[in-house]
């Protein structure tokens, strides 16, 4: 329902005795599934033999009952979900990615953009390299690659390759005996790590994935930190750790992680509610009900209403059946996808003065249909609030923010947002309590106010090589 996407969700197990890895990893990745609806795929390793699946689609569509069985037994696999913000969505692109080479196999699953990736891209095209993907995670890979050929280990060339790699990066990454992840020094995309009762230790974006697979949270992996799970137990690298001021993107806690996962010690659901009462106290309004948009403004709405003391209410229904392979209604067809996805509860709308709560407004079609369509339910006033500042500006670490022309809120005052959505006033997160709904000043607020953590790319468009294809043409 949201204009907006987070880049991908990444899963790795390395277990002591072998066993049915995948099916692990698929529920891993299902608990994932918010994080990416385009493509899924798992990479398994089988002493060294590296068996893998991957396609376009949500994870129960590409690993069917019969594709899981032809996995192997092993003791070690990544997996992947992704929305891709660079790069077309195409087979070619689905990850892990993997690579052969002359020290070995490795996977590696990617979560986040490197705002350097163009740079690094051009300087590796004019070395002869030959790229088979559009997304940075082949770029990522390749820099791993050359310096292992020149370091003694996989762990020491993933070291030497985050000395050249800038931006956001959580990495899970599987060599013919160890399974690795690292997190950029700046920290902007989450990661961490568990262990289930038998031995096996599990790494994933987000927390609730460990709950998914049975594995009891340890902790956070550090902003710059590599950690290497294999038969010698568990060793971490902090060398690229404190490098750099923490900078977890803050949208994290707005959006797009689970309401289920704590990132760094945080919860997201008590996040969303503090961020719900800030935005009662900072735009308090005279109204009947509160509610949410299904479901990423659920938890706000609950937020403001505790604070102004204005009843919850469940307004609108979510049709949950709809995934990414919903057919959208032909151009001609007089059908509002919004309706479909969305309807209204009549009995809890007629007459009433509501408050309605979201994540954001992007380009504002979207709220536009949703306020049209508490008016027809009978809502007499309507007022929206945004449980995050105004957009203004691009992301270039993972979030699917890339031009401010077709922002709403850098031609319009939220006044005349109101107006062009149909609403009776619109309110949006300050600014200046973002650090309110985690604790802390050590996050990213780039889209919100510009001040942007690394160098801004010169080549600001997603992705050079994209080209527009019909679905039977994608491959």
């Amino acid at each position: 329902m949201s204009n907006l996407h987070e880049e991908c969700g990444v899963f790795g197990i390395f277990s002591p005795n072998y066993c049915d890895i995948a099916n692990i990893v698929y529920y891993g990745l299902y608990a994932l599934q918010h994080r990416g609806q385009e493509s899924a795929g798992i990479v398994v390793n089988d002493d060294g033999v590296f068996y893998s699946h991957k396609d376009l689609g949500l994870v129960s569509e590409v690993f069917t009952k019969s594709i899981l069985k032809e996995f192997p037994s092993a003791n070690m696999a990544v997996g992947h979900v992704r929305y891709g913000t660079t790069g077309a969505t195409n087979r070619r692109n689905c990850q892990p990615i993997e690579v052969n080479h002359q020290k070995g196999r490795m996977a590696l699953a990617h979560n986040g953009n490197l705002s350097n990736a163009q740079q690094l891209r051009d300087e590796l095209e004019l070395s002869g390299a030959i790229f088979h993907t559009t997304s940075d995670t082949e770029t990522i890979a390749y820099i791993i690659t050359r310096e292992r050929l020149k370091c003694g280990s996989i762990e020491e060339a993933l070291s030497s390759a985050m000395d050249v790699l800038e931006g956001a990066y959580s990495l899970c990454l599987m060599s013919s005996q160890k399974l690795i992840c690292a997190r950029d020094p700046y920290g902007f995309r989450p990661l961490c790590f568990g262990k289930r009762s038998d031995g096996s230790y599990v790494v994933a974006s987000e927390s609730c994935a460990l709950h998914a697979t049975g594995a009891e949270f340890i902790r956070d992996v550090e902003p710059g930190e590599i950690i290497v799970f294999s038969k010698n137990g568990i060793h971490s690298d902090k060398s690229h750790t404190n490098t750099r001021k923490r900078k977890l993107c803050i949208f994290e806690y707005i959006y797009f992680a689970r309401p289920d996962s704590e990132i760094d010690g945080v919860s997201v659901h008590e996040a969303r509610i503090n961020a719900g009462r800030i935005l009662a106290k900072a735009h308090p309004i005279d109204a009947d009900i509160v509610i949410g948009v299904p479901d990423s403004g659920l938890d706000a709405a609950l937020g403001f209403s505790d604070l102004s003391h204005t009843p919850y209410k469940i307004g609108l229904i979510k049709n949950k059946y709809i995934g990414r392979t919903f057919i959208s209604p032909e151009q001609g067809t007089r059908i509002d996808q919004v309706k479909i996805k969305l309807s209204p509860i009549a009995s809890v709308l007629k007459g009433k003065r509501v408050v309605l709560v979201d994540d954001s407004i992007v380009r504002g079609n979207t709220m536009k249909r949703i306020v049209n369509l508490l008016r027809e339910a009978g809502a007499c006033e309507i007022h929206v609030r945004i449980s995050s500042p105004e957009f203004l500006h691009p992301c270039y670490y993972g979030t699917d923010i890339d031009s401010e022309e077709n922002l709403i809120s850098c031609k319009f005052t939220p006044e005349q947002i109101a107006i062009e959505i149909g609403a009776d006033s619109v309110g949006f997160l300050p600014l200046e309590s973002l650090s309110e709904l985690c604790g802390s000043e050590d996050i990213c607020k780039a889209c919100f106010n510009g001040d942007y953590p690394t160098t801004v790319p010169k080549n600001t468009k997603k992705d050079r090589f994209e080209t527009k294809l019909s679905e039977k043409n994608k491959s």
